[in-house]
């Protein structure tokens, strides 16, 4: 997940794109934050190798900060994102695409899976549930279960992910029960924030150690008692060892939003969730309380017993 803040630092710019007199910004994205330095640096680069294209200059730019994910991997999508949101407050001028953008809301195309005549295991969850496999989904066809699971039978649809993110799939005899997926957590939420009692500065430097449980699927012809929290019990025991191996970054603490016009959130009580509060009916990105969303209760799940002092370290 990508969060800006900008700040006025109160330094003259003559390389501002906006005023003569403008103040130089300063951004922050995450711990990462751009100054004057940063925009020439970046607007020399669009000018030397410019005509290459918008992906050919975020790619140079992780490479000449050195930009990377705690496994390695460059920043690219989020460099991408910064360029953009720099273009936006004026700040730069990004060459012309070399290819068309998607169109707003563009949705990636999911394919109904096909899947065996549906029939309920035996029994009670606990004659059978040892014969459940829970898989990261790793491969190309598994990817394409998953998503198809999501598309066709998830309320919200299936949507590409943005940043890190871990998705599961939960078989009993080679047919599908369930899929969940893992993916960052919100910036600013004031519920969870007061219940963990970090401080701004903490918070942007311990994000990462926050995961949200942005999907959860029971297959819908599955009536089956206690599902639900025993999968979100046995998936969240190895989530943070499946992150680090992934990531090379360490979880303390889940996050979730159930829909409470839909859901009462009971098996998120049963396997020891916490609720916190609830949302007031914005998206990441209204700043206006026009967006008029679906109220959603807040559920925390911590993942270590010290998962306080691990978020609001003490200062040295």
């Amino acid at each position: 997940m990508l969060v800006i803040i900008w700040a006025k630092i109160g330094l003259a710019s003559r390389h501002s794109l906006c005023h003569d007199d403008a103040v130089a910004q300063e951004l922050i994205i995450r711990p990462r934050r751009i100054g004057p330095e940063d925009l020439q640096r970046i607007r020399a680069l669009v000018v030397a190798e410019g005509e290459r294209g918008r992906t050919h200059i975020s790619r140079r730019l992780c490479r000449v900060w050195d930009w990377r994910q705690a496994n390695g991997r460059f920043r690219e999508i989020a460099c991408r994102d910064l360029l953009r949101q720099l273009q936006a407050r004026g700040l730069i001028q990004l060459p012309a695409r070399l290819r068309a953008a998607r169109r707003p809301g563009y949705q990636n195309p999911v394919r109904a899976p096909q899947l065996p005549e549906p029939a309920p295991p035996p029994g009670n969850l606990r004659d059978w549930h040892d014969r459940i496999e829970l898989s990261l989904v790793q491969s190309q066809a598994e990817r394409q279960l998953f998503n198809g699971l999501m598309g066709t039978y998830h309320y919200l649809g299936y949507r590409q992910p943005t940043g890190a993110q871990l998705k599961y799939l939960a078989c009993y005899a080679q047919s599908p029960l369930a899929a969940l997926s893992f993916g960052p957590a919100a910036f600013h939420l004031g519920p969870r924030d007061q219940f963990i009692g970090w401080s701004g500065p903490q918070r942007e430097a311990r994000l990462p150690w926050l995961v949200n449980n942005d999907r959860f699927l029971i297959l819908p012809w599955l009536k089956v008692p206690h599902l639900a929290s025993w999968l979100l019990s046995r998936c969240l025991r190895r989530l943070p060892r499946d992150w680090q191996h992934v990531y090379r970054q360490d979880l303390a603490l889940c996050e979730t939003f159930v829909e409470q016009a839909r859901f009462g959130g009971h098996s998120y009580a049963a396997a020891n969730w916490i609720c916190v509060g609830q949302t007031r009916g914005r998206g990441r990105n209204d700043r206006r309380n026009q967006a008029g969303l679906p109220i959603k209760a807040i559920w925390l799940y911590p993942l270590r017993p010290d998962f306080r002092q691990v978020l609001c370290p003490a200062a040295p």
